[in-house]
């Protein structure tokens, strides 16, 4: 499982300016279609009008010259550029930083390239996503949180305008071709279906090639796929897992590239799934961690930053800032909690290894194209801190997390032999991911700390980094790369697009630090803010405040009304923020909170929402659905993958299914209707020719049948749910009816409260990904109907006391 990719240098170097825009570019040099001229042509409108033909006088081809084709082309020497992107993962955890886990892809390219030892992301991964892909703020393209929990406001709507257009789509209209990999989570859900509109899909934002999943998260064993806009399914392979996937589809996609046109630069957008949950990954790569964290969290931690300082990523005397209170110490915990939880950061490590050498396969075969001296490789290992979001126990499914389950020590030993494996959904316990994030207090979520936002990153340019091997210490932040990208590629920000005047990209260029490590910090000032929890950096100085930790919510700590709780910290001294300077400085603090505010204006941050959980209900969120107040939706065979933003909520109400059948006597056994997965979710099919209704309440699985058979001709089945009302994820009766004549009845003591799932959706005429039933319904693939599906309505029957209640 070694990384063999070479590293070789180009003896000549050039020098770049330190600006984003390069006058001297503004404008190319372009034939004529017409005749062997050169015409000049601005590159600061884009995408660049091709001229008219000039008017041909002559009868005969002879006497007419043979006009060049048209074609817009990078700038001469443009470099290719990879953007590497893992998930969740924590700025201790890679070894490249000198953290616990394994990641040598990483750590080749530190050796060649750059460690960036202050650089931030936003504390959330949709809103780094954005800020990475637009050179903006989060906020400033209206990407303030995630798409689930979106509102009606401006800068947390998730909508990214087309004012703000992103640096794929300015790359791939000056010449090059652009490729996005793996995860997304850049589309509000509602726009996720055949009714669209597409415009903010991968292949709508700069993206000629898109191949992996649109939401936060996805099954690696049973994933729901993505080529371009079309659900496709996952290859027929023994122990297919998805990053593997995707990276043979971006090796692939580069080769065709560059065989066809050696001479164009591309763009690549890798974006794995690792290390965010679900933690999935073979045994054979969790047998390389086995006993590796038996010490627990809290050492761990203090091995973590004792690596750190001897790596040279952080300063010597730097002190492990406080945990909360309500963070458990590992020598609290029985010992069957410490098996438990040291399996769960086994798995995880390993899930990181993995996601770092299927990196590491792309660029080796980027290197045996002999591209990779000319190619600038961004490798931030992380979109956030890791996640507290296992909460105080970890999750072998952590759809229970999700709606408010617990697990027992008990159920999770049961579980420990296949975590990470297909029958899982599996999620680390909180205290880890305040050891993985060291030397910083928090994590994910907490945007005033940096162990939410700070992710170690690696730059790797042979063509233009001088000396491989060093570590800049400049403030960096995720809205950098894209001016970055541009400088490299000796490329102007565009005022207008499609004929839309762009706003101006706020980051900064690296490039002036790559060859003088002492060079003045360029990136001044900052803000942060993510669900309430904000702060502000300014020349070397950080200003926060914390209104919850994730796992205490909704428990506040602070309050936005009272905008109480800020502390003061200087960066220069204190690396892990672990000396408040408020009471000493109270000016200086008084006036970090005016920058603030200025920039929460400015970056339309305003105002500041710090609900959490409640605005998983649109309405009270205040962001608009797809179907309103509908109460009956018809579906046909051809509609798959409708997540649940776009399809009824038939969660805490009263509810019906209706298939309406037409039996030839065939094959008919399969899936007429699911929503949802293994971990969670719902199926109507024909089973031996019996109508059937299975309820996957988070792994166990409720199942009714019914005691007739499908007549041959027009039949019409019919499931309903009688909820008990009175809150959420309460019981309901339950009754199946055949043309008519009940044919099952039941109950169901609780139903899911909060989410089916975050990554299968609805399907008609099938179950795509991991099946409801945990098995396969029929003779074909994904279950498929072998029947005529003529239509099936999904009805809701909302009262009163049956309304969500978060």
């Amino acid at each position: 499982m070694s990384v063999r990719f070479r590293f070789t240098r180009l003896s000549q170097q050039v020098a770049l300016g330190g600006g984003i825009l390069i006058l001297s570019t503004a404008s190319i040099t372009q034939a004529s279609p017409n005749s062997n001229s050169r015409t000049l042509h601005n590159r600061s409108n884009l995408p660049i009008a091709e001229p008219k033909p000039e008017k041909v006088t002559k009868t005969l081809p002879a006497d007419v010259p043979m006009p060049n084709q048209w074609e817009v082309k990078a700038p001469q020497g443009a470099p290719n550029v990879v953007i590497i992107l893992l998930d969740d993962v924590g700025f201790a955890a890679p070894s490249a930083f000198g953290g616990a886990v394994k990641m040598p892809t990483a750590e080749k390219l530190a050796s060649n390239g750059l460690r960036y030892n202050k650089f931030h992301t936003t504390a959330l991964c949709a809103p780094t996503r954005a800020s990475l892909k637009s050179g903006r703020n989060h906020h400033k393209v209206n990407m303030g949180s995630i798409p689930e929990i979106a509102t009606g406001y401006a800068g947390n709507s998730t909508v990214v305008p087309d004012y703000a257009q992103p640096v794929a789509e300015i790359l791939r209209l000056n010449g090059y071709n652009t490729g996005a990999f793996g995860k997304w989570h850049e589309t509000p859900g509602r726009e996720t279906t055949a009714a669209g509109p597409q415009t903010r899909w991968p292949t709508r934002q700069g993206f000629e090639k898109f191949y992996g999943f649109v939401g936060a998260e996805d099954n690696m064993w049973d994933p729901t796929i993505h080529d371009g806009v079309t659900v496709v399914d996952a290859p027929e392979k023994e122990g297919y897992h998805f990053t593997e996937d995707m990276t043979d589809q971006a090796i692939g996609w580069v080769r065709q590239q560059k065989s066809i046109k050696p001479d164009k630069p591309f763009f690549v957008y890798y974006s794995s799934a690792g290390a965010h949950s679900p933690h999935h990954v073979s045994k054979e790569w969790i047998a390389k961690y086995k006993g590796k964290f038996d010490q627990g969290w809290d050492v761990l931690r203090q091995q973590n930053l004792q690596n750190q300082i001897k790596a040279g990523i952080v300063p010597a005397g730097t002190p492990l800032a406080k945990t909360p209170d309500s963070v458990p110490s590992w020598n609290s915990l029985t010992d069957q909690q410490k098996r438990i939880y040291a399996r769960q950061a086994e798995v995880f490590a390993a899930y990181v290894e993995h996601s770092d050498y299927e990196a590491g396969r792309l660029i080796q075969a980027i290197d045996d194209l002999g591209e990779l001296d000319n190619t600038l490789v961004i490798y931030i290992t992380g979109d956030n801190g890791a996640s507290p979001e296992g909460d105080f126990s970890g999750h072998w499914n952590w759809n229970h997390f999700l709606n408010g389950v617990e697990e027992t020590p008990d159920e999770q030993e049961k579980k420990l032999d296949e975590w990470g494996g297909p029958s899982t959904y599996p999620m680390y316990h909180l205290g880890w991911a305040i050891a993985f994030n060291s030397p910083f207090a928090l994590s994910k979520q907490v945007a005033g700390d940096f162990g939410g936002t700070r992710n170690g990153t690696v730059i790797h340019w042979p063509e233009r980094i001088k000396q491989g091997g060093g570590v800049r210490t400049q403030f960096s932040h995720v809205n950098d790369v894209a001016p970055t990208i541009l400088e490299a590629a000796n490329l102007p920000m565009p005022t207008t697009m499609h004929g839309i005047q762009q706003i101006p990209m706020q980051g900064t260029s690296l490039i002036y630090t790559f060859n003088d490590s002492n060079a003045k910090e360029r990136h001044n000032t900052q803000y942060f803010e993510i669900i309430g929890n904000r702060g502000i950096y300014h020349n070397g100085w950080m200003a926060r405040t914390t209104i919850m930790y994730p796992w205490e919510a909704p428990k506040k700590i602070n309050s936005v009304e009272k905008d109480d709780g800020w502390q003061l910290y200087d960066t220069t001294k204190d690396f892990s923020l672990a000396n408040d300077l408020a009471e000493q400085y109270p000016e200086r603090l008084t006036a970090m909170k005016k920058i603030f505010m200025e920039q929460a204006i400015e970056n339309q941050v305003l105002p500041l929402d710090d609900r959490l959980l409640q605005r998983l209900v649109p309405s009270v969120a205040g962001r608009p659905t797809l179907l309103g107040d509908r109460t009956s939706m018809d579906l046909y065979p051809g509609a798959w993958n409708m997540v649940e933003d776009s399809i009824l909520n038939v969660k805490n109400t009263s509810n019906s299914i209706t298939a309406y059948l037409d039996v030839k006597g065939r094959d008919e056994d399969g899936v007429i209707f699911s929503q949802g997965g293994r971990f969670g979710g719902w199926s109507l099919y024909v089973e031996n020719s019996i109508p059937t209704y299975s309820y996957n309440y988070m792994g166990k699985i409720f199942t009714f049948k019914s005691k007739k058979s499908l007549p041959l001709g027009k039949s019409v089945v019919r499931f309903q749910l009688d909820y008990d009302g009175g809150g959420t994820g309460k019981g309901a009766d339950a009754q199946m009816t055949l043309n008519g004549e009940v044919v099952a009845e039941g109950r169901l003591e609780k139903t899911i409260a909060s989410r089916f799932s975050i990554d299968e959706g609805s399907d008609v005429g099938l179950d795509r990904g991991s099946a409801v039933t945990v098995k396969s319904i029929g003779p074909r693939r994904n279950s498929a109907y072998g029947g005529q599906i003529d239509k099936v309505t999904i009805q809701i029957y909302p009262k009163e006391s049956d309304q969500n209640k978060v």
